[in-house]
């Protein structure tokens, strides 16, 4: 499950990073339409402004939307979620207690039959 985090994490971080290295592209464009001329520095601040505006009008659209295609994600691979992940660790957990005592109880038995068969054997 961590591991899958991390995939999320690291896709969320490359869209942030994505979302800026296009920022920074857009505003150097209009920088360049500014020193030729072809805009008025006012008009490119302006066009900026409305991209920048624009993005975070749809942020939490585009957020929903990816949290909709992880979760379809986690249903098409019958991966657990939060909670269910967490009631898999703990009966893995006692599981795995179970089976210690018991691994513990098969050595004795092994041990008092090993023990009967010499008694016998004398």
């Amino acid at each position: 499950m961590m591991k899958m985090e991390n995939i999320i994490k690291k896709v969320l971080y490359t869209g942030v990073g994505f979302v800026a290295a296009t920022t920074e592209k857009l505003q150097n464009s209009i920088d360049e339409l500014v020193e030729k001329g072809k805009i008025s520095e006012e008009e490119g601040k302006k066009v900026v402004d409305d991209v920048v505006k624009n993005a975070e009008v749809q942020r939490p659209n585009m957020e929903n939307r990816f949290k909709k295609m992880v979760d379809a994600a986690f249903d098409k691979l019958n991966l657990p979620q939060n909670d269910a992940f967490s009631k898999m660790e703990k009966r893995i957990k006692s599981l795995e207690v179970k089976v210690g005592f018991l691994a513990k109880e098969l050595k004795a038995l092994n041990a008092n039959l090993q023990e009967t068969k010499k008694e016998k054997a004398k």
